[in-house]
């Protein structure tokens, strides 16, 4: 039987596992597609100092390919760009990446159940199967403020980081307190005149307790994989746990806020400052945050945090409700992702010309966050309500990656054109997700990017990722429809 061809956007981890995947099971007419110069997804483009992931390596990291000489607990950007670029070139994928194409449509040729790419140069490409990869966290975001045009000084995201500007024993702004700016204050508090962090809402912050691992460590790694994979499943076991914390009156929640609490107060000794950096919502509700030297920096003589809204921004300052005015020579956006577009800054049209982006605009839905009824034989990984606040994402794509193979073996194996998730299908998932995400502290009110202005969570998975392994060990094919060739 022949396979089906694939078109893969975006070389993160979810692109580059889809087209691993491809290549170890024989398939040969499969082609990825980024707009970058190279691979690595949100691990090139986030080259801000501090950076680093928040997931212990030994799990952020694919499970076929097992890496022993992480140098730390929780590794930095460069180690984890050079992991991806190390599989890419282990598994013979760098010949089949297309760099420096950024795609602008996918279009589904009904006429012949074949995907249409166009590209922003005007090419074209076609494939069976599409795959995006995008993920949720490609698509900076960058704030809307009065007169932030008119800022002489670098400005930029912190996705976007630009390295020609030296920011030493300079006024920095920093606005936002996510899990980005949380790595970046550290790091520019050494190193600026005064730091000034603007602050919406106060983060949850846990102690990382991150360490290097001694060259022993390393090395037992190495020449004994079995403890590796040992240590693997301890971390994967003890993060899965955390789930627990996102039930609404969790008994592991109130623990983690005492914990919080102990870590806030055991550095920060100023009241004022503490009551600013005490959150007001339950744990869990907005992404929790790991760091063992945010706190430490903001109580640093040239560091100051401002929690008075923004009103505006000046050639050299930025201006706050109170009236105050902010001396700055640079600013930096540590404010996030679109979070809630899934398809990057591609137009996707399906069965009758029908737009994915308009299907979603009261909010994403897929099936098992992959599938939506009117596109056949489009495939979404980390899509929606996929992400975690617990555990590592590479798992769920791992699942993701496997469920995919599974659909396109079946096509294959029926000699079908197309493979489409029925509406009841989704219905019916939706139904169920639905109900056990309000039994989440996500739904407890407050706001945060895992929910859109209707109070709708398209981001987060609702359960266990061992829920999610259960229900994507192998795939009902009674929740599809296939057309014949």
């Amino acid at each position: 039987m022949q396979a089906p061809s694939v078109l893969i956007l975006g070389s993160g981890f979810a692109g580059l596992g889809m087209a691993i995947a491809l290549s170890k099971a024989g398939h040969r007419s499969f082609t990825l597609l980024e707009k970058a110069e190279r691979v690595g997804g949100t691990w090139r483009d986030n080259t801000y100092p501090g950076a680093a992931c928040d997931v212990p390596s030994h799990l952020y990291s694919y499970s076929f390919e097992p890496n022993p000489r992480w140098s730390r607990r929780y590794s930095g950007q460069p180690e984890i760009q050079s992991y991806l670029e190390h599989c890419a070139k282990k598994y013979g994928i760098l010949p089949r990446v297309r760099t420096g194409v950024e795609v602008t449509q996918a279009r589904f040729d009904e006429s012949k159940s074949r995907w249409r790419i166009t590209t922003r140069s005007g090419d074209e490409h076609e494939a069976q199967v599409l795959v995006l990869g995008a993920g949720q966290l490609s698509q900076p975001v960058i704030p809307r403020i009065p007169g932030a045009e008119s800022f002489a000084g670098p400005a930029f995201h912190s996705a976007r980081w630009d390295h020609a500007a030296d920011l030493r024993q300079k006024n920095v702004a920093v606005i936002g307190s996510g899990a980005s700016a949380i790595q970046i204050v550290p790091e520019l508090a050494k190193v600026a005149k005064k730091l000034s962090v603007f602050q919406r809402t106060a983060p949850y912050v846990l102690p990382r307790r991150d360490y290097a691992y001694s060259p022993v460590a390393r090395a037992v790694f190495e020449r004994f994989p079995a403890v590796a994979r040992a240590y693997r499943a301890y971390i994967y076991l003890s993060l899965e746990a955390r789930f627990f914390a996102f039930s609404k009156q969790s008994w592991l929640a109130e623990a983690l806020t005492r914990v919080a609490s102990w870590h806030r107060e055991r550095v920060v000794t100023d009241p004022e400052l503490r009551a600013k950096l005490t959150p007001d919502y339950p744990l869990g509700c907005k992404r929790i945050l790991l760091s063992d030297d945010y706190y430490p920096a903001l109580v640093r003589d040239n560091v100051e945090l401002v929690t008075e809204p923004i009103a505006g921004i000046e050639p050299g300052a930025v201006l706050t409700r109170d009236g105050q005015k902010h001396p700055v020579d640079a600013l930096i956006y540590a404010t996030g992702f679109d979070s809630k577009s899934f398809l990057g800054n591609v137009e996707i049209r399906g069965r009758g010309a029908s737009s994915l982006s308009e299907t979603w605009a009261k909010g994403a839905e897929a099936y098992l966050g992959m599938n939506v009824p009117g596109f056949p034989n489009l495939f979404v990984l980390y899509g929606p309500n996929t992400n975690l606040g617990h555990n590592s994402i590479v798992f769920m794509l791992e699942r993701q990656i496997g469920w995919v193979m599974a659909c396109l073996e079946e096509l294959g194996r029926q000699r079908a054109a197309a493979i489409e998730v029925t509406s009841e299908a989704l219905g019916e998932f939706n139904r169920e997700l639905e109900a056990e995400l309000e039994k989440r502290v996500w739904a407890s009110g407050c706001t945060s990017w895992y929910v859109n202005d209707a109070g709708k969570n398209e981001n987060n998975w609702s359960g266990f990722t061992l829920e999610y392994w259960w229900r994507t060990r192998r795939p009902d094919f009674s929740a599809y429809s296939l057309t014949r060739a």
